[in-house]
């Protein structure tokens, strides 16, 4: 057979101008990255529970989650840590398992759960993988001087609403995560001394509240053909809405909250902060998706924050600037291999030369090792693998090989 092929050279050569060809084509498709995407085998459950203690979220959410989550079957190790206003629990499985199928495993047992207490939010179940992390990082201050100013842990909801969206539509961004800042609310301040002078408790006030600010759906009526939804829209527009919410009626005369309290616009506390030589700012972090490439994200994301510097955050006083990000340990690290790559491939040729003392076999084995990488990217698009540092070492691996078995084949020919 290996004979029939070698007497065809002009059909071996047009298949080897094919093999180039579609060599040439996956290395602009093939996504690249620093580590290959890793299997996800870690289920994350976090449940808030603003306010509370650590003991707490720990005696009424933790162990009421742990006595049905242990009974997830493939559970390899399960992780539970209580934090103030926060319980978070990691399950990890073995490799191999279907970690959609074991999502709903442990979402079916998270229902079980008979209940939990007042103000505790649903709990978020997330997958998550190392090779998904943030691999990108931006910083937004004030411009030099400061001249409007800004406090920036107040403007996280600034950014949230007009730079996150933008960045969060390119191609490729999973998610786009903002940290240093406060978020805006409706802040109540209630006066003891006015709620006992209208003999109104704090409880009433708290009820009255959770029961207005809410939109409920009061089903449908069917008239003749025609068949009409009907829903009660109950949630607060503005601070003036809230203050006019009536809590009772004592003695014909209603109670508004505006009686017994004082409603202002306002920021929650200031629980973290962030500082990049020695300023205020806020932190950005971006997040790929799986399998997209770094290097076409960061592209196609600079000419994007040029355009938000310059329409968005100019005109209030801010700026946005990339402060780091692994692309470019990416690109030194695949440059590094590339050139390791080619250092080998001259000395090995050398050898051979001196070895054979044959110019024409020397240039058969040397034309096989760019046709050898061609051919290898072929593979790693047909099999959804991505250019990084551990598949381009094994081709590099891979081509040693290929060379010591021309020596060996050649040996045989000239023997």
């Amino acid at each position: 057979m290996f004979e029939a092929i070698v007497r065809r050279g002009t059909l071996l050569a047009v298949g080897i101008l094919v093999v180039c060809l579609f060599g040439i084509m996956a290395l602009l498709r093939v996504p690249v990255q620093m580590i290959p995407d890793l299997e996800v085998r870690t289920i994350s459950i976090r449940t808030s529970w603003p306010g509370a203690t650590p003991q707490d979220v720990e005696k009424e959410i933790l162990i009421e989650q742990e006595r049905y989550l242990r009974n997830v079957t493939g559970v390899q190790r399960m992780l539970s840590s209580a934090s103030t206003g926060s319980a978070r629990v990691e399950l990890e499985f073995p490799f191999g398992t279907d970690i959609n199928d074991a999502l709903i495993r442990v979402a079916n047992a998270l229902a079980q759960v008979s209940s939990y207490p007042e103000n505790v939010d649903e709990p978020r179940v997330f997958t998550s993988s190392f090779s998904s992390n943030s691999f990108m990082f931006f910083r937004v201050q004030p411009v030099e001087g400061n001249p409007r100013g800004l406090r920036m842990e107040e403007m996280n909801d600034f950014l949230d609403e007009r730079i996150r969206t933008p960045l969060e539509r390119i191609d490729g961004v999973s998610e786009v995560r903002i940290w240093g800042g406060i978020e805006r609310q409706a802040q109540v301040f209630v006066d003891p001394r006015l709620l006992a002078e209208r003999g109104v408790s704090l409880m009433e006030v708290r009820d009255a509240l959770r029961a207005r600010n809410r939109d409920i759906s009061g089903g449908d009526i069917d008239s003749g053909k025609r068949r009409y939804l009907l829903r009660t829209v109950g949630r607060f527009d503005d601070l003036d809405d809230l203050r006019q919410l009536i809590i009772d009626e004592r003695a014909g005369t209603l109670i508004r909250l505006t009686d017994v309290a004082e409603v202002r616009a306002d920021h929650s506390e200031i629980r973290q902060l962030s500082f990049a030589n020695g300023q205020p700012g806020l932190s950005l972090s971006v997040r790929r998706e799986s399998g997209s490439n770094v290097i076409d994200i960061k592209q196609r994301m600079l000419p994007v924050l040029d355009e938000l510097n310059r329409d968005v955050l100019a005109p209030v006083g801010m700026q946005i600037y990339l402060t780091s990000d692994d692309v470019r340990y990416v690109e030194d690290s695949l440059a590094n291999v590339w050139q390791n790559l080619a250092i080998g491939a001259a000395l090995a040729s050398l050898v051979l030369y001196l070895f054979l003392r044959s110019l024409p076999g020397t240039l058969i084995a040397v034309v096989g090792l760019p046709l050898c990488t061609i051919a290898a990217l072929i593979g790693l698009q047909l099999t959804g693998r991505t250019i990084n540092v551990i598949s381009m070492a094994g081709v590099a691996f891979a081509i040693g090989m290929t060379l010591d078995n021309t020596i060996v084949v050649l040996e045989n020919i000239e023997r």
